[in-house]
């Protein structure tokens, strides 16, 4: 369903983006010692933050100095890649396919064709969070409510986007509000938001803090709406939330999109070679820290990848089997 790619190609050599607090040179046997990586995550709320937080305590205990950034999320994150502020990102690979391709947020711009992937980590599950006593049942009930559709060009946001066109629904057809979804669970929680757009892993906690005190009801994305995202955008795979989620008695039809590691384009191979090792080495340290991190798998690495693997990654990935 997704392109999934086997990078055969070398970067070109460049500036260090990770810097060693020692004399910066990778060893011989592709050992490197002291790195300093800025991990860009999500807001605190949501679901990379405390999985960037677990890589981070396992990069730190093989000697690394790491700092874990609260960000806007996808779109972010690839510009603080791109800008040399991160060294590496969790994002949506729809927002990393417009980035690489030109085309969505990216419209206008140059494609970003540098961009390079570690792995494919969990599905974010498209969740559209309302209460049971807004009367919002269905999609097409959205129109004329107030509606957090995410931050501003975040991921949650492109999504949000999406789903309209797929509903022949545009934001003019509701109140848009652009917030990030723990803020906009809070607004909905005061009676000042009908629903939220939440795409997130499952469970996301925003949306199980609304359900201890409210009903809430999940609205389903339907088959004619999750065929024409399929057919005009195929990194959405049809998914659900599972029945007991929010309390909800059945599972709730909803596509989903994988979240990917990538790096800073510009890291070594060694560099990247280490953090991928010590990511899949320390994997039941990071599943630990959400839910939704308990389906990463390492067999799974390149599923919805779909843009090339960092050299540094394709060379761990052959030495586990996993790749000719």
């Amino acid at each position: 369903m997704f392109k999934k790619y086997a990078s055969t190609f070398a970067l070109a050599s460049a500036a260090l983006i990770v810097s060693a607090c020692g004399n910066g040179d990778d060893s011989a046997d592709g050992d490197v010692d002291d790195l300093f990586v800025t991990i860009a995550a999500g807001g605190t709320s949501g679901v990379y933050y405390p999985i960037a937080g677990a890589m981070a305590s396992v990069y730190e205990n093989a000697g690394h100095d790491v700092s874990v950034q609260a960000t806007g999320a996808s779109v972010e994150n690839v510009n603080l890649l791109q800008s040399d502020q991160a060294e590496l990102a969790i994002v949506m690979a729809d927002t990393v396919e417009q980035a690489y391709e030109g085309f969505g947020a990216y419209d206008g711009e140059d494609p970003q064709d540098n961009l390079v992937a570690i792995a494919g980590l969990y599905p974010n599950v498209v969740q559209v969070i309302t209460t049971t006593n807004s009367g919002i049942d269905t999609f097409a009930d959205l129109e004329g409510q107030r509606v957090a559709v995410g931050d501003a060009n975040s991921g949650v946001e492109l999504n949000a986007r999406m789903m309209f066109e797929a509903h022949d629904m545009t934001y003019d057809d509701i109140s848009a509000d652009y917030l990030p979804y723990g803020e906009a669970i809070d607004q909905m929680r005061n009676g000042m938001l009908d629903a939220a757009f939440v795409t997130s892993g499952v469970p996301n906690s925003a949306a199980m803090d609304l359900a201890s005190t409210h009903d809430v009801t999940v609205v389903p994305i339907e088959d004619d709406a999750m065929a024409y995202l399929q057919d005009n955008y195929p990194f959405f795979i049809e998914d659900t939330v599972p029945a007991g989620t929010y309390d909800n008695e059945e599972d709730i039809q909803t596509p989903s999109i994988t979240n990917l590691l990538i790096p800073n384009p510009e890291l070594s191979e060694d560099e990247v070679y280490e953090l991928t090792q010590l990511f899949y080495e320390n994997l039941e340290q990071i599943k630990s820290s959400h839910d939704a991190a308990q389906d990463i798998e390492i067999e799974n690495f390149q599923e919805g990848v779909n843009i090339p693997l960092h050299p540094g990654a394709e060379r761990y990935f052959q030495e586990e089997g996993l790749l000719d």
